[in-house]
C-alpha cells in the first residue's frame, strides 16, 4: 500500500507503571499533542490527564477475562485514526515493548505503510521492585535477572514458557501477569531445582500509592495468597534479593 495515504504517525508511548513522575519527558510532550489517544487499562487517571483536552480517547484495554477493544480492532482503529490525523498516540503501561505486544503493533502498522515510532517506558518489573527496596541485581545476592510472563493462559498467540530453564537461568525471576497462576509457576520451578526457601515477593499496583508488598517464599506465599485476599496487578520477584526489602523497603 501506497504510504501516502496516511497523513499521520503512530507514537507508541510508554506511560510508565502507574507513578505519573516517572513517564518520560517526550511521551508526556506527544500526550500534549496528540490528535487521538488510544489507551491501556493500567495507565494511571493521572497520566491521563496530561492529555491534550482536544483529542479523541479511545479506551483499548485488556484485563483479564475483560477486553474493552480485541487486539484486532485496536490494530485496525490505529489504522483508520493515521488516515486524517496527524499524531496519534498509542498509550501502553509500562514499555511497550515489554509484554505489551508493541512489536506486534508496529509490525502491522508497518505493513500497511505507517510511519510509527516507539517511545520507551519505566516497566512495571523494575519500577514495582524498586519502589519496594528490591535490587533486582547486587553484588552480594544476584548478577542475572529473568523477565517472564506468568500468563499462561494466552497460548493462543504466545509460546509455552519454559519454566525448567527460567529456574536454573538466573538468580532473581520477575513475574508479570503471573498470580492466577501462580501455584502452578511455583510447582514447576521447584522440580526444576529451586529451593522451596527461596524469597518471593508479590508487589500489588507497584509504584502508585495504594502499593503493597506480599512476601514470603515459595513454599508459602500461595497460603498467604488465600488468607490475605491478595490480587492482581501484581509483579512477582523470586530470588534472594527480596530479603533486601526488610532493610531497603521503607518508603516513608
Amino acid at each position: 500500500m501506497n504510504q501516502l495515504k496516511f497523513v499521520g504517525k503512530v507514537y507508541l508511548v510508554g506511560a510508565g507503571p502507574g507513578d505519573p513522575g516517572l513517564i518520560t519527558l517526550k511521551g508526556k510532550v506527544l500526550l500534549k499533542q496528540a490528535d487521538v489517544v488510544i489507551y491501556d487499562a493500567l495507565v494511571s487517571a493521572s497520566i491521563l490527564e496530561m492529555i491534550n483536552p482536544n483529542a479523541e480517547k479511545f479506551n483499548a484495554g485488556k484485563r483479564r477475562d475483560r477486553h474493552s477493544l480485541e487486539q484486532t480492532q485496536t490494530t485496525q482503529l490505529l489504522i483508520e485514526k493515521a488516515k486524517t490525523h496527524a499524531v496519534v498516540v498509542r498509550l501502553k503501561g509500562g514499555d511497550p515493548f515489554v509484554f505489551g505486544r508493541g512489536g506486534e503493533e508496529m509490525e502491522d502498522l508497518m505493513q500497511v505503510g505507517i510511519a510509527v515510532e516507539v517511545i520507551p517506558g519505566v516497566t512495571s518489573g523494575i519500577a514495582a521492585p524498586a519502589y519496594a527496596g528490591i535490587p533486582l541485581t547486587h553484588r552480594n545476592y544476584s548478577s542475572s535477572v529473568t523477565f517472564v510472563t506468568g500468563h499462561e493462559a494466552a497460548g493462543k498467540y504466545r509460546p509455552e514458557v519454559n519454566w525448567e530453564a527460567v529456574a536454573q537461568g538466573a538468580e532473581t525471576i520477575v513475574i508479570y501477569m503471573g498470580v492466577h497462576n501462580l501455584q502452578n509457576i511455583i510447582k514447576k520451578l521447584i522440580a526444576a531445582g529451586r529451593d522451596p526457601e527461596t524469597p518471593i515477593a508479590l508487589i500489588q499496583w507497584g509504584t502508585y500509592p495504594k502499593q503493597k508488598e506480599l512476601i514470603g517464599t515459595l513454599n508459602n506465599i500461595v497460603g498467604q495468597i488465600e488468607s490475605t485476599g491478595f490480587e492482581a496487578p501484581a509483579i512477582t520477584v523470586i530470588g534472594n534479593v527480596v530479603n533486601l526489602h526488610q532493610i531497603l523497603g521503607n518508603r516513608e
